[in-house]
């Protein structure tokens, strides 16, 4: 056999696909959209690295460039509704987009945008984590809140309100597990098809209590309480944490258990970074 004919049988056979053509992948997308943060341990950020730790490939639209550390947050910078619905516009018209997370919107006219496209889109699974103030007491969207249960809690699949946000919702003081009920109730009539009230500022001997509720009932999910620095950005972890567990068509009480068992074990093992209340480790199994 000569040189040539050698080359030839061994080589592979041409790829005649059409380059424009991607194969059919098995990773779902997630869209988040939501604020960014710069110290990378809350907003859109906290939610690609979380999404990726879920086995989805994430996507984000930002509304807001906020100046922030992990010592408080000082300043933001508004997107435009149009800024922010183009750029969720582009990600559906080119990926299949299964489960979107919003964060922090920021005024009545990004939530009305966010909302008109969500409701042309009909992704399976919306969840809402209505981000109204900072940890450290920054107001981002409470003039929003009224517009933010009139036009997207209609379209969520879940809402994750903490302690803080469900009073500002309802109304009602929660200082016990039965008020966390009730409230959660509450926020269920408003029109979501389920709520996860958060209850990690709900100071309960030895746990961290969380209430899930929808038309079917409702299902306390208790877990242990972790004295830590490090929970910035826990709101947003764990919702997009959920949408991702979503998308890859899981049940919704599994979801949000996996979800939670997934932050509770990112703030165990957080690296301590920064001089106020530190990120999250959410890539806790890539660390040696």
């Amino acid at each position: 056999m000569t040189e040539d004919a050698r080359l030839s049988s061994s080589s592979p056979a041409p790829d005649t696909r059409d380059p424009q053509q991607s194969p059919a992948s098995p990773v779902p997308v997630v869209m988040a959209v939501g604020g960014f943060d710069p110290s990378a341990g809350a907003g859109v950020l906290a939610d690609i690295k979380t999404i990726a730790a879920m086995g989805c490939y994430g996507v984000a639209a930002v509304t807001s460039l906020t100046v922030q550390n992990t010592v408080g947050v000082y300043g933001a910078y508004h997107q435009t509704a149009e800024t922010v619905g183009s750029q969720m516009q582009v990600l559906l018209d080119d990926f299949d987009i299964p489960a979107v997370k919003t964060g922090m919107l920021p005024s009545i006219e990004i939530i009305s945008e966010v909302a008109r496209r969500l409701q042309a889109a009909i992704p399976r699974a919306i969840v809402v984590d209505p981000v109204f103030r900072s940890s450290t007491g920054f107001d981002l969207a409470t003039s929003g809140l009224q517009a933010m249960v009139d036009y997207l809690f209609p379209l969520a699949t879940l809402v994750t309100p903490n302690i803080a946000e469900a009073q500002l919702i309802t109304g009602i003081a929660i200082n016990d597990p039965e008020a966390m009920r009730r409230s959660a109730m509450r926020i269920l009539e408003l029109g979501p098809a389920a709520v996860l009230l958060k209850g990690g500022d709900l100071k309960l001997p030895g746990i961290a209590l969380d209430v899930l509720v929808d038309r079917n009932g409702l299902v306390e999910i208790a877990g242990p309480r972790l004295e830590s620095r490090n929970t910035h950005g826990t709101g947003c972890t764990l919702a997009s944490a959920i949408a991702a567990q979503l998308a890859r068509a899981s049940d919704l009480e599994k979801a949000v258990r996996t979800a939670k068992s997934y932050v509770a074990e990112a703030i165990r093992t957080a690296p301590g970074l920064g001089k106020g209340s530190g990120p999250l480790n959410h890539f806790e199994k890539c660390l040696s």
